[in-house]
């Protein structure tokens, strides 16, 4: 079982960025997909940003062109770097790994872990 931990949050002006960092304990080139979620008090958690195994990225819509992933499988890391940031991006954001293999039927998901979050708060 792997152990997620993020870092990075905080307290940051419209426009500002941040870097959030999630550190595995474990592997992580045995997770196909590492993401990012975000969840804001009363909401679901949403999926914000995630990346392949073999660094194939997709951003959700809202913060594309703001916000970029990466993971590094040597130092078992992925990064969220957040440009231009807007009183919307206020969330809690958690770290994911998620267990899989794609095979005949697509994706097939096993597993997945989660970290235990770093508060983003965006104010003026």
């Amino acid at each position: 079982q792997v152990q997620l931990m993020e870092s990075g949050g905080g307290l940051v002006q419209p426009g500002g960025s941040l870097r959030l960092s999630c550190a595995a304990s474990g592997n992580i080139f045995d997770f196909y997909f590492m993401s990012w979620y975000r969840q804001t008090p009363g909401k679901q958690r949403e999926l914000v940003a995630a990346v392949s195994i073999d660094g194939r990225t997709n951003v959700v819509d809202d913060v594309r062109g703001r916000f970029t992933i990466s993971r590094d499988n040597a130092k078992n890391t992925v990064d969220l770097q957040m440009n231009d940031l807007k009183f919307e991006d206020t969330a809690v954001y958690y770290c994911n790994a998620d267990k899989g293999s794609v095979g005949p039927l697509g994706y097939q998901h096993e597993a997945d872990y989660w970290g235990q979050g770093t508060q983003v708060t965006v104010s003026s």
